[in-house]
């Protein structure tokens, strides 16, 4: 259910439960871990998914069984945030619950019209990921970020643009060309002056 896509330097990861609104197993969260463990040498990472949701976060049942505190969503959201190369989530849908640590920790952010954003840990009786707040609030700012996690507030992509959550609405059918696009320069230069100009970006 998780597929993995290499072409060159560009590596689409794409979550294949769209009956379950591409929500992750524990199986499914391993695997995102170590592939994006194990990508290193990807010059570019694209996270996408199939259907109209990118993922609604944990399966509930196995939420409720303890993957909610499962260590594999920091394990993948700290993977990403390490990798040398450009990483993109393309939001082919609803974003929600913890499969926002991976998209928050993309170095970018591009969305379908119809996306939703929500994290209900307060309603679900969850705390977030350790460290979604933190990267939440350094992309949209701290009143905000308690607005959608103690807040329980559900945005749409245009209001999570104008929140710098997401960096672009993009038509369905261009999501994952657009990601592509993006990412040429990337793909085709020095990946150690890639990685260069994302260290010289990292505030503090």
């Amino acid at each position: 259910m998780i597929e993995l896509d290499q072409q060159g330097g560009v590596w689409t990861v794409t979550i294949n439960r769209p009956d379950k609104a591409n929500s992750l197993t524990p199986e499914m969260l391993a695997e995102l871990a170590d592939i994006a463990q194990s990508a290193s040498e990807a010059r570019v990472l694209i996270l996408t998914g199939r259907g109209k949701v990118f993922s609604a976060g944990a399966d509930l049942d196995a939420a409720r069984a303890g993957m909610a505190t499962s260590p594999d969503w920091e394990r993948l959201s700290s993977a990403i945030a390490r990798l040398p190369g450009l990483t993109i989530a393309a939001l082919n849908g609803t974003l929600a619950g913890g499969a926002t640590g991976m998209a928050l920790a993309c170095d970018l952010r591009i969305a379908v019209a119809g996306a939703k954003f929500f994290y209900p840990v307060m309603k679900l009786g969850f705390l977030p990921q350790p460290s979604d707040p933190a990267r939440m609030a350094a992309l949209i700012g701290p009143a905000r970020t308690k607005l959608i996690l103690m807040g329980g507030q559900k945005i749409d992509a245009e209001t999570a643009l104008a929140f710098g959550l997401i960096d672009r609405i993009v038509g369905a059918d261009d999501l994952l060309q657009t990601a592509k696009d993006i990412a040429a320069d990337t793909h085709a230069a020095d990946p150690a002056i890639a990685h260069q100009i994302k260290v010289m970006c990292t505030v503090g």
